[in-house]
């Protein structure tokens, strides 16, 4: 065994071994779960539909090779939410940072997500997306109206033991800035 993880790390560090990760994009609707991964996978900004069925994508960033799916965030795509959650090894949850109408619905809908046993240990990326409009909601209003200013966000190495990893980053999908910090924060928690 002891051979074995040596012998991934080496490859790893060298590049040579590429990591495995199923990630899975939630959020309300319009948060910009569906132009974040259309950016991360052709690198453009593109006029999307909202999303009425769950979508599959592959990308692969530095080592990493994620399986990404993005899921509806209307009403009734929130009911189906959990039948993803399975073996998934990182959730990417967007909030619309410039709607503060909606902070308290995505604060339920982030917190029925954290209340999962099976999510139990799944680190969590939380965007606050949309800072290029006037007047979005600052990283500590956003952690406050979602009730995560009492989790610490572990932005350096790993957490302690029986913590839940959870990143807050703020972000402009559009500008192209802010999203890469969370994308390798979470990275260091997938093996």
């Amino acid at each position: 065994m002891f051979l074995l993880n040596w012998l991934k790390s080496t490859l790893g560090y060298l590049g040579l071994h590429q990591k495995n990760a199923k990630l899975v994009f939630l959020g309300l609707d319009n948060a910009g779960k569906s132009t974040l991964l259309q950016m991360l996978k052709d690198d453009r900004m593109a006029q999307l539909e909202p999303t009425v069925h769950p979508q599959s994508e592959e990308l692969v960033m530095g080592s990493i090779r994620f399986r990404t799916f993005d899921l509806g965030g209307h009403e009734i795509a929130r009911k189906i939410w959990k039948d993803y959650l399975g073996q998934v090894d990182a959730i990417i949850f967007m909030v619309d940072a410039s709607d503060r109408e909606r902070f308290e619905l995505a604060k339920h809908e982030l917190n029925e997500l954290l209340e999962t046993e099976e999510l139990g240990n799944t680190p969590f990326v939380v965007f606050g997306n949309k800072i290029d409009i006037p007047d979005a909601a600052s990283e500590d209003e956003l952690r406050a109206a979602l009730g995560l200013d009492t989790y610490a966000s572990y932005s350096q190495g790993k957490t302690p033991e029986g913590v839940r990893p959870i990143g807050v980053f703020m972000c402009s999908v559009a500008k192209r800035a802010g999203y890469a910090e969370g994308f390798k924060w979470v990275s260091q928690f997938l093996s």
